[in-house]
């Protein structure tokens, strides 16, 4: 009963202020949690390793809003707007390294929490992530950014898994066929199922903002839910369908978005940091147990992606390369709940951002000079 009066009583809280700086967790030019070490080891497949720098952009010319997947360990079924460690992690996992492209914004919102969505999951009739507090506080915190920060500068949107439904729900309402739709420079919405006609790439989900097809593509959708080649979504998969007649869950392939197999430029936490939780203790990425040295690592040639649709559903799937003559581990940790059949149904859902940040960034990268020149004519 406690519990129930302390979510009402949030639910209740006036519309949060986005004037606030404690508000968000990222904003240019600031120390906060976009401000982090993004150093990378890269580690060959003949064992080699070089360190990998990164810096923030100074002056880009388009921003980045970023809303973060269900991360918070709240109490509650619903998030207060206290910053915690969750919530921390998660930006370095899967936002901050967007900075060398675009000024960062990320703000919290009172999202429904871990404890919450077990409660939605075990209820799907009530199981919607993109209604409510959730929506209304990312939907203030947009307006708040077009209003005061944006200054007719190029956006690119990022969301996982309920932050990529927070943000689907909030294109259909605030940009799909509006003015602010040419702001978009594309839209990121991983971990979700984003409706398109069978065979097409708009006409679902959006009426005006199709998949990305081309690295050069502005204004369009990346999406996908990540699984194992070895194991398919199974038939209670939280990705990979969608509802209504005539309609399937897009796949855009960051590896390769015209079609086909590509390699994936992943970056994964060295101390086997997961969005939520950890990997075992028990992996290393090299025999030694001597410590990388950097907070990520990044295993090029080991990991190829390719977009399937099939009876299992539509997914990016994702196949290891294990070598016996590469002194690199022969797999990656991510699963939720290995050896059970919820491994079937999350599949590599927890680090679907990690497995693709190289290659979304490059994307980006593209996007923006494609963005640049459209504006000059």
């Amino acid at each position: 009963m406690i519990l129930l009066l302390a979510s009402l009583a949030l639910l209740a809280q006036d519309t949060v202020s986005y004037s606030k700086p404690e508000s968000w967790l990222c904003r240019p030019g600031r120390p906060d949690a976009c401000a982090i070490d993004l150093r990378a080891t890269v580690l060959q497949g003949n064992g080699s390793t070089s360190t990998e720098k990164w810096t923030a952009a100074k002056n880009p010319p388009i921003d980045c809003f970023y809303v973060y997947p269900t991360v918070s360990r709240d109490t509650t079924d619903v998030s207060d707007m206290v910053a915690g460690d969750e919530e921390r992690n998660v930006v370095g996992q899967q936002f901050a390294r967007f900075g060398s492209q675009c000024r960062p914004f990320a703000p919290l919102y009172r999202q429904v929490t871990l404890r919450g969505l077990q409660k939605r999951l075990a209820a799907p009739a009530t199981a919607a992530l993109n209604r409510g507090v959730s929506y209304d506080d990312v939907a203030s915190a947009w307006a708040h950014y077009l209003a005061h920060d944006n200054n007719g500068r190029g956006v690119v949107l990022i969301g996982h898994s309920q932050g990529s439904y927070v943000l689907e729900e909030l294109i259909k309402r605030e940009i799909d066929g509006k003015a602010s739709q040419r702001l978009i420079v594309s839209a990121v919405l991983l971990g979700a199922s984003i409706a398109v006609p069978v065979g097409k790439d708009v006409g679902g989900a959006f009426q005006s903002m199709a998949l990305c097809r081309r690295d050069d593509q502005v204004g369009c959708v990346i999406t996908f839910g990540s699984f194992r080649s070895t194991l398919p979504p199974s038939a209670r998969a939280l990705f990979g369908r969608v509802a209504g007649a005539g309609m399937e869950a897009g796949c855009t392939n960051p590896a390769a978005l015209g079609g086909g197999s590509g390699a994936l430029h992943a970056y994964f936490s060295t101390t086997g940091s997961l969005i939520v939780g950890s990997a075992p203790k028990s992996h290393r990425w090299l025999p030694q147990d001597a410590p990388l040295g950097t907070p990520f690592v990044s295993v090029p040639g080991l990991l190829m992606a390719e977009c399937i649709n099939d009876a299992n559903g539509s997914r990016l799937s994702i196949t290891v390369h294990p070598d016996s003559a590469d002194p690199r581990a022969d797999d990656i940790p991510g699963d939720i709940g290995p050896g059970t059949p919820a491994q079937a149904q999350w599949g590599l859902h927890l680090i679907d951002v990690n497995l693709s940040m190289g290659n979304l960034i490059e994307i980006v990268t593209h996007q923006l000079a494609a963005y640049r020149a459209r504006q000059k004519h």
